[in-house]
């Protein structure tokens, strides 16, 4: 027997898989299974990932000084409290080993993003996953989950996989609810592509308080999930924390130049987002003209729910068949459930296509 073991809570992880890209013995892939923005990076962020390529043999801004400054003029917000990571998923892993830890509890909705439980293990927390209504994080159920040991409650709005979106209102009846030695975590991965003017992704709430953090992402709307960008918006002095404990270097050189460029590139954010919507509502209303659930979505992806196991993963099989990837969702207890990512027009009529096609088959 080896003798050298992790602590026990790392062996209760199931390492994180990622949406598929290949299927064997197919040659034209679509790819709809990572919400990827429709239209890969801008054009000014391809230009200057080339560029960085030259120096390549120097060491990044481990201060990631200029990308922050971008940051906060593009979104007005204080550069100073914002600190970047390789994704904003290695943030949402810095903070939760720095507030949790063995002997506290992380609350997450049932249907959250995967990496806050895997993160949460990770750490040593106890995860305690809350029942949702309607696909919606349940903030009445998440405020009676809370209890001594209670250091962090990890919500994203709007979610993924389930696409739902929080009113504002409810989000700071969260906040208001929790006690003041709880973080909370926002994670607003898909904030650029929601249209509701109500809608915070968590500027407010980081400045009126001490302990809630925004997490932010270019690996969607800003198509540089290749890259490993993110960036999170704080109270200095949990800055100060991340500072301490970040890699020195964790953000790439040409990440940093793709980010800074993808920020300034002329109407890409108006586009994508006009895009989306437009795409996002004829994917839901087709797909429910074949008899196919789908639920509200405010990201730029549906979940079409088959109403089993066993039919979606029929669908997911005829997609595949068709060189259509898609992301099946029982790592989630979704398995009733397949997410699409909304892609191009060719790329979402494809999927229109062949749905309707193993409906009526």
């Amino acid at each position: 027997m080896n003798a050298l073991l992790p602590r026990p809570s790392i062996l209760t992880i199931e390492p994180y898989v990622g949406g598929e890209s290949k299927i064997p013995g197919v040659n034209r892939i679509t790819k709809l299974s990572s919400n990827e923005g429709a239209f890969g990076p801008p054009p000014s962020a391809i230009e200057a990932i080339a560029a960085a390529a030259r120096d390549a043999h120097r060491y990044p801004d481990g201060g990631a000084t200029k990308i922050r400054e971008a940051i906060g003029a593009r979104f007005g917000l204080d550069p100073a409290r914002i600190v970047c990571g390789n994704g904003s998923d290695e943030l949402i892993t810095y903070l939760i080993l720095a507030y949790g830890g063995e002997g506290t509890e992380l609350i997450m909705p049932a249907h959250g993003f995967v990496m806050y439980e895997l993160s949460g293990r990770y750490a040593g927390c106890h995860v305690i996953k809350v029942p949702e209504r309607d696909m919606t994080a349940d903030i009445d159920g998440i405020l009676a989950a809370v209890g001594p040991r209670t250091k962090l409650v990890c919500l994203v709005n709007p979610n993924n996989p389930t696409g739902r979106l929080l009113p504002r209102s409810e989000v700071r009846r969260l906040r208001a609810g929790l006690r003041d030695d709880i973080l909370l975590i926002l994670d607003a991965a898909y904030a650029e592509y929601v249209t509701d003017p109500d809608y915070d992704p968590g500027n407010a709430l980081v400045d009126e308080g001490g302990n809630t953090v925004m997490t932010r992402t270019f690996s969607k709307i800003f198509g540089l999930g290749g890259m490993r960008l993110g960036w999170a918006y704080m109270p200095a002095h949990i800055a100060d924390v991340l500072a301490r404990i970040r890699g020195p270097f964790n953000v790439n050189a040409p990440a940093m130049a793709a980010g800074i460029a993808a920020l300034s590139e002329p109407g890409w954010i108006e586009a994508s987002v006009a895009h989306n919507t437009e795409w996002r509502a004829k994917m839901t209303a087709g797909l429910q003209a074949a008899g196919i659930k789908v639920w509200p979505s405010a990201c730029n992806f549906v979940m079409a729910d088959f109403g089993s196991p066993e039919k979606a993963k029929a669908a997911d099989a005829f997609l595949r068949s068709r060189g259509l990837i898609v992301r099946g969702l029982g790592a989630y207890n979704l398995a009733q459930c397949l997410r699409i990512t909304i892609g191009t027009a060719e790329e979402c009529q494809l999927v229109l296509d062949a749905l309707a096609d193993f409906m009526r088959g």
